[in-house]
């Protein structure tokens, strides 16, 4: 009994962890704003090209996972918020 519920755990965990936010290994679009100083038109400007680059990232990973619905949503909105920093 305890190696099936291990093996459901592994399991789970394998299917769990590729759905890492689209840019979780690197800076939000806020820190990377921050760190180049941006402001003004500049901030704008990299603002909307990286939470576009962030939505097709996000939408290809809800395509992968075949994600529909309130999981569709439910995931879409943590993988932005990851991905851009609010």
């Amino acid at each position: 009994m305890r190696n099936i519920l291990l093996a459901a755990a592994l399991a789970m965990a394998t299917i769990v962890l590729p759905g890492a936010p689209a840019q979780a290994d690197g800076p939000t679009c806020k820190a990377q704003a921050a760190e180049k100083k941006l402001a003004g038109a500049a901030l704008t400007s990299f603002s909307k090209k990286c939470e576009a680059d962030a939505t097709k990232a996000c939408d290809a990973q809800v395509a992968e996972k075949k994600l529909a619905g309130a999981a569709k949503t439910s995931f879409t909105k943590k993988c932005l918020a990851d991905a851009i920093g609010s």
